[in-house]
Order: C-alpha cells, then structure tokens, then sequence
C-alpha cells in the first residue's frame, strides 16, 4: 500500500508544527535558570536558537524565534529571569533577543547549505560558530545603547565571557542537530 501523496495543507500543518516544537524547546530551556554574571546572563537560549536553526532551516528557524519573541511580547514569562513583555526588549538584554532572528537565518542558511550532500557535525557546528558574531555585534550594540557603555566594557560584560561557553553550546547543538536530520531526512529538504 502506498502512501497518500502529500498535499499543501499536510505540509503547512507539518511546518506549522516544527515551528511550535522548537519554540517551545526554546522556552523549556530558557526555564532553566539563568547564570546572572553582569547584565547579560547566561542561559541555554543561544543553544535552542542555534539548534532550531540547524534542523529547521534558515525560514523556520527565524519563525520558531519569532515565535518565541511574541511570546514574550504578549506578556508571558519566558524570557531568562522569567519574565515577558514588550519592556523586556527595552532592557540591557534586548538586542540579544531581537539578534536571534538574523541569527536564526545565518546559522539555518549555512547548515541547510552544509547538509545538501550529508550530514556533518563539523560543518553543524560551524555554521552555528558563524551565527555568534551576527549576535554579538546586535546585543552589544543593544546593551551599549541602553546602558551608556563603552565598547571595551560592553565587550568584557556581552562577549568576553560568552565565548567559549557558546562554542560548547553550538557544538552540542550540532550534535543533537545531526541526529535529528539523520533519524529525519525529511527535515533536510527545507
């Protein structure tokens, strides 16, 4: 017996889906809590944008983040630090929150074009590693704005510390990510 070809509505409830996954993945991990270091915290956010843009795609990827972002807009408590509202995107942290769309569609562009051919932890994580600066450069622009801070000292509070833990992270990521297209080859024709 074969299967029923797949029509426009199956495929939009399919991505509608996806997208709600991993936006809700982004919120369970953003429930853990925050390491506050300075005005940026740490939190595992970075590792669910970065792996919903690897297994979703560069469009997907960005809805799933945008997604969360309303979330947050209407009010409800996910953010790091549970909290929501539109004055969250006014804070310190911000532009890190609005900088997880481009994000999002660098880090998805570049692993969609990474796994065209087969699927590559390397290739996963740096894709990912290329969506950090895109990040930085929005959050630190964000929380220098909001703050009054220098570059030196917006660095030493936004980047300096986040380094390292987001390459791991981005690592990570690309392991769960490569798993999840292997198990699904149909989320790699995005």
């Amino acid at each position: 017996m074969s299967a029923a070809p797949q029509t426009h509505s199956d495929s939009a409830v399919k991505e509608i889906a996806y997208v709600a996954v991993f936006a809700a993945l982004i919120v369970a991990l953003t429930l853990f809590p925050a390491i506050d270091i300075g005005p940026v915290p740490i939190t595992l956010q970075t590792f669910a944008v970065a792996l919903a843009a690897m297994v979703l795609g560069a469009r997907r990827g960005a809805l799933t983040v945008l997604t969360y972002l309303a979330l947050i807009a209407i009010g409800l408590p996910v953010a790091a630090g549970y909290v929501g509202g539109l004055g969250v995107f006014a804070g310190p942290t911000g532009g890190f929150l609005v900088g997880f769309v481009p994000t999002a569609l660098v880090v998805g562009a570049l692993a969609t074009w990474a796994v065209r051919r087969e699927v590559s932890v390397l290739r996963l994580v740096l894709a990912g590693i290329a969506g950090m600066p895109v990040l930085y450069v929005i959050g630190t622009a964000w929380l220098m704005t909001v703050t009054g801070m220098g570059l030196g000292a917006a660095l030493g509070a936004a980047v300096l510390p986040f380094l390292i833990g987001d390459v791991v992270k981005n690592v990570l990521a690309a392991i769960v990510a490569a798993g999840a297209l292997r198990a699904l080859p149909d989320l790699r024709r995005r």
